[in-house]
């Protein structure tokens, strides 16, 4: 039998398992630095299914390994989630993992537990296989990713000097082969007026006034920014998240205003340039040199499960690999070997730990994940538990692929 086929067959017979350890995960409540529980269950899971290795590094991310060769490519998938949110919007309990019509439901079934219940199929494919190929294949179950995207993954290159060849991220795609997505970064501005009694405003130069055409101009600039030069990731935007103005009480002209701005980057931005557009247009909009308005990019540090604090400025650079990258190709290739049709090759709209691995590092990454984007952050979030068995089949595949074609 054909290896496309042994792995086909795998992954349709492991199909149940892959939904109920999903299921597992989702019961396990897992927010933004709070993971310990999932974390503790996954190296369950990674030893259960037969993996050579299986630890936890200094931040908290479960790290796994299957196979012994030099290269080394790791499949990713963050494990914290966001919060519930408002209960009244769910149709079900968030976290009752239930497994019925096909779907698994519950909080993190797409974003993004569902990749790393296929990452452990996977693993437990190529162990049962035998595999001992060119790559040691890494399962990686990262941390704090929806707090900080791309952190666990600087923790682990520039902390535990742990660099691969390649990388997988399993975020939701249907299925699809991704390689690139914008980068983001976060912004903060600061205006000063001069206070004076409410009584008489015109004794006074208002904060909140300056604010006001401020955001104005960032909305201009928002429209007026471009597409990328080849309009793969499309154009970048900028908008006003948060505006907050203070005074020395309430029945005086406010002194001070803050303007906090999200910032996505296409191909050919980044934070420099960033910073320069939203200092020249809210200089020409209040009439003052840029110097008067202070802008900058916050930074984040935050205590993980395992009582580290670690951080990094907000910035998360843009990446994108070509189309004709080896990686793309080898995907391609598995996904047609299985598939026997072409998989769309597109780009996320939202933001990965790439921006860590190949934005900020530059190793070559795609995406291929289980799950709809849009199901990311959203009431009654489902996974289907044939996109499941699509990508366990896939992750196993691509080592054999890559063999091929490198």
């Amino acid at each position: 039998m054909d290896m496309q086929n042994r792995i086909l067959e795998m992954a349709k017979e492991y199909r149940d398992y892959t939904a109920i350890n999903l299921s597992k995960l989702v019961q396990t409540k897992s927010y933004s630095s709070r993971e310990e529980d999932v974390c503790r269950l996954l190296v369950t899971l990674c030893e259960e299914a037969g993996f050579d290795e299986v630890r936890i590094d200094g931040l908290g991310s479960v790290i796994g390994r299957v196979g012994y060769g030099p290269k080394a490519i790791a499949f990713d998938a963050h494990i914290d989630t966001v919060e519930v949110g408002d209960p009244s919007q769910w149709d079900f309990d968030p976290f009752c993992g239930t497994i019925k019509d096909g779907l698994v439901l519950g909080r993190g079934t797409s974003d993004q537990k569902g990749g790393a219940a296929s990452m452990i199929t996977a693993g437990r494919i190529l162990k049962e296989l035998g595999y001992g190929g060119d790559y040691s294949v890494y399962f990686t179950f990262t941390v704090m990713e929806e707090d900080c995207d791309g952190m666990c993954w600087k923790y682990l290159i520039e902390e535990e000097n742990f660099k691969p060849d390649l990388v997988v991220s399993t975020e939701p795609t249907s299925c699809r082969i991704y390689r690139g997505h914008r980068g983001r970064m976060e912004i903060v501005a600061r205006i000063k007026g001069v206070s004076s009694h409410g009584s008489a405003p015109e004794r006074g130069v208002s904060a909140a006034y300056k604010a006001a055409k401020a955001t104005l101009a960032i909305e201009q600039l928002n429209n007026d920014l471009q597409p990328d030069e080849d309009n793969f990731l499309g154009k970048g935007t900028i908008v006003v998240s948060q505006i907050d103005v203070k005074g020395p009480s309430q029945c005086a002209v406010p002194d001070q205003a803050m303007i906090y701005m999200d910032r996505r980057l296409t191909w050919g931005e980044d934070a420099e340039l960033a910073i320069g557009q939203v200092k020249e247009y809210m200089a020409k909009a209040i009439g003052e040199s840029v110097d008067a308005i202070a802008v900058e990019m916050p930074e984040y540090t935050k205590r993980g499960w395992k009582d580290l604090d670690y951080g990094q400025e907000l910035y998360f650079p843009t990446w994108k690999i070509p189309a004709d990258h080896y990686l793309v190709t080898s995907g391609v290739d598995a996904y047609e070997k299985l598939f026997n049709t072409a998989p769309t090759v597109d780009k996320w709209t939202f933001s990965t730990n790439c921006v860590a691995t190949t934005g900020r590092h530059h190793i070559p990454a795609i995406g291929f994940g289980p799950g709809d984007e849009n199901q990311a952050h959203a009431p009654n979030e489902i996974n289907r538990v044939d996109d499941l068995e699509i990508c366990a089949a896939f992750y196993a595949m691509l080592p054999y692929s890559l063999e091929a074609h490198n």
